[in-house]
């Protein structure tokens, strides 16, 4: 493991948080699944057979959207804050990887605040070049960041200490 640079101010990486897990994931679908076949029994002894199909199509767009949900959370965003660089890492869920450097000097941070919801949007600003950080966070947590980036900010722009070396 490589060691962390002792320039660096902030290093953190974030993740969508999801509550379920994969084991959770498959005992909800098979209790979906039961109950669905369970409660179309009745329909389809009375000949309404159209009504179980729509306990399956339930049951399908639950599985499409617990999957779709799965696959959104494997996103990561790292971001690197050091007194000569900022480095954002953005890699969405297909593994696509999108990248941006921005010079602590010339970068601002800026979160749009709505007086009932709270923080609503944390972006790194940059010579015309705006990135969200964060989007899938709470606005609580998007709070906690934008302090903890803004306070690595302020100290990358006041330069390296030296006099701890």
């Amino acid at each position: 493991m490589a060691e962390p640079d002792p320039q660096t101010l902030l290093d953190v990486s974030l993740r969508p948080h999801r509550s379920l897990q994969l084991g959770g994931f498959r005992l909800v679908m098979v209790l979906v699944a039961i109950a669905s076949f369970i409660a179309s029994i009745p329909f389809i002894v009375l000949g309404f057979w159209p009504v179980a199909g729509f306990y399956g199509l339930d049951a399908i767009l639950l599985y499409i959207a617990l999957r779709s949900s799965f696959n959104a959370a494997k996103s990561v965003e790292h971001l690197n804050i050091s007194p000569f660089d900022i480095l954002l890492r953005k890699v969405d869920p297909s593994g696509e990887v999108r990248e941006w450097h921005f010079n602590p000097l010339w970068t601002r941070l800026t979160r749009d605040v709505h007086d009932e919801f709270g923080v609503q949007r944390v972006t790194l600003v940059s010579r015309g070049e705006a990135v969200a950080i964060g989007q899938f966070l709470s606005p609580d947590e998007k709070d906690a960041l934008w302090r903890r980036l803004s306070a690595a900010l302020t100290q990358a722009k006041r330069g390296p200490d030296y006099s701890k070396s």
